[in-house]
């Protein structure tokens, strides 16, 4: 994939200091994945739709 990802948004159950889940989604629909900690911050999960509609499923059943 690696696309470019724009408009990161943080999961509304970030620390209060900053440290993130950041999510960001790219113009072929590919959804990328990144911790604010993470160095360099440009590593990132990239997922495709389906894998993030798996992944929200999965975590939603936990």
């Amino acid at each position: 994939m690696s696309a470019k990802y724009n408009h990161w948004r943080k999961s509304r159950y970030s620390d209060p200091n900053g440290d993130c889940v950041e999510v960001a989604k790219a113009a072929d629909g590919g959804i990328g994945v990144r911790d604010s900690k993470a160095q360099p911050p440009a590593e990132m999960l990239e997922l495709s739709r389906t894998e993030w509609a798996g992944l929200i499923t999965r975590l939603r059943n936990i």
